[in-house]
């Protein structure tokens, strides 16, 4: 097969926000305790975090993480994780039908993300709670002092306050399973509110409205529609959310739903331009697309043990052990958000350690990388600058997710000082080799400096990294690629993802 494609410097899409490769945690399963804290652990800092953990997530180069919920949020006390550790309750978690021991709160997680380098963007309860709880947590973890949540904090130990700018209007607002689940208007009209007593602590505060927890639901995309009537002035960003999933184990299909998440964004921002124009507002709001990823494998089994367990404090839960094939998909979608960074300006992998994560700890044991962690990080490290229109032209299939999808999928990022081009490229078919001719046009000479490629040496796509095999999926130099006549050629194995760095004059 072939492709060839253009991509020149002047034809940009949008400049990319950092906050594009964002991460989520969320108090659910291993992902906080065993997951990113283990006291005992032979790794262990005076914390209590796992320092093997907290070096995986450094390789991530991660701007922002949402914390602490996702549906453990929306019945959460945030008053329950401060103070002395010795004296704060033990609580069941509704949610996901466990027992939360509140050792990790917002002051422990605050010293974590700062450790890593990360801003937090933090999540309130509009489940069980309203704008009362919402305005004091503010208060705690933003104003200096002089106040009682302030003084209070600062009888904790943290006497600066953390200048927590993204806060997320709940959770999942739409769906039954939601505890304090409301229809649109209601939950809107609370959001509008909460907003706008968040917003009074000063300037520089972002908020995000929960819009549909996925494309599926019933009242997609109407819920939308209604929400934002409720609240459009006092937002900043909606938040979507998508799982992926290959049971059928029809890899162009899979692929194909990376289609399908696009014109999942398109709908949002045509419902975004539609409510602006009805309500004659000034602002824009853009998308947060904070849950997404790869989720299936052992979704049926967790489901039921959840739904039956009695009650387990941080039991294993969501925990996928992610093959090649969810590397590529994975790498697929980030190109996905690239193309669509005008209008999505944050996502979140949903979840960074053991939950569905790039990541994953034994308890008491290893850390390691699993297969998504890698394209994951390429993007995270290489793709912030402008994303750039690249044209394609090249062979096509049809799936029952979505038609006339490209084998060749392919994305572009020129970076902030001008100086380098990233390709990010996968070649979706199973079994034949892409011949790529990518034009280069107005970047003057262009010399390839670095090529990374994931798969495309054989290796099946089910094959997924262990604690005891660690390095079965993992990057490698790339050949057979390179720069000549004024673009950049060569051929792209089967089933394999290519991160494609030119130094430019």
């Amino acid at each position: 097969m072939k492709t060839r494609a253009t991509v020149h410097r002047d034809f940009t899409i949008a400049g990319i926000d950092d906050r594009l490769y964002s991460a989520f945690i969320e108090h659910m399963g291993r992902a906080i305790y065993s997951g990113i804290y283990e006291p005992g652990h032979p790794t262990a800092n005076a914390q209590g975090f796992r320092k093997d953990v907290l070096d995986l997530v450094r390789g991530l180069s991660i701007p922002a993480i949402r914390y602490p919920g996702g549906n453990f949020v929306s019945a959460y006390k945030w008053e329950d994780g401060i103070g002395p550790q010795k004296d704060r309750p033990v609580r069941l978690d509704l949610a996901w039908r466990s027992r939360e021991s509140n050792q990790v709160g917002i002051n422990e997680f605050a010293g974590w993300a700062k450790d890593a380098g990360i801003e937090m963007m933090l999540a309130l309860n509009l489940g069980t709670r309203g704008i009362e709880d919402a305005r004091n947590f503010v208060e705690y973890c933003n104003h200096p002092s002089g106040t009682y949540w302030s003084d209070l904090r600062r009888s904790h130990g943290v006497e600066q306050p953390y200048g927590v700018n993204m806060w997320c209007l709940g959770n999942e607002m739409d769906g039954p399973w939601q505890i304090g689940h409301k229809d649109a208007v209601e939950y809107g009209r609370l959001a509008n509110e909460t907003a706008k007593a968040v917003k009074a602590f000063g300037a520089g505060i972002e908020t995000i409205v929960c819009g549909s927890s996925n494309d599926q639901m019933p009242t997609y995309p109407e819920w939308e529609r209604q929400v934002l009537e409720e609240c459009y002035e006092n937002v900043e960003y909606i938040s979507l959310h998508k799982y992926f999933g290959n049971n059928s184990h029809n890899s162009l299909n899979f692929f194909a739903k990376i289609e399908e998440t696009g014109r999942y964004i398109q709908s949002i921002a045509g419902v975004i331009d539609y409510v602006k124009a009805k309500k004659r507002a000034k602002n824009d709001v853009y998308i947060c697309f904070d849950e997404w990823n790869v989720w299936y494998h052992n979704r049926e089994q967790d489901s039921r043990n959840w739904r039956e367990w009695d009650w387990p404090e941080a039991p294993p839960l969501l925990e996928e052990d992610y093959n090649l094939e969810d590397a590529l998909f994975v790498g697929g979608l980030l190109n996905e958000f690239i193309r669509r960074s005008d209008r999505v300006k944050i996502a979140c992998i949903a979840q960074l350690v053991n939950v569905i994560a790039p990541i994953r700890a034994e308890r008491g044991g290893k850390a390691w990388a699993t297969s998504i962690y890698y394209p994951y990080q390429f993007a995270s490290l290489y793709g912030r600058g402008t994303a750039l229109n690249v044209a394609v032209d090249g062979p096509r299939y049809d799936a029952e997710a979505a038609q006339d999808v490209n084998y060749l999928d392919i994305a572009a990022v020129l970076a902030p000082d001008g100086a380098s081009l990233t390709v990010f490229a996968v070649n979706r078919s199973p079994d034949e080799a892409m011949e790529l001719d990518l034009a280069l046009g107005g970047f003057g000479n262009a010399r390839l400096i670095e090529h990374q490629v994931i798969g495309g040496d054989g290796t099946g796509p089910r094959v997924a990294n262990t604690a005891q095999e660690p390095d079965r999926i993992r990057p490698r130099k790339g050949t057979g690629m390179g720069v000549a006549d004024g673009g950049l050629r060569g051929e792209l194995p089967a089933f394999s993802y290519h991160l494609l760095r030119l130094a430019l004059n």
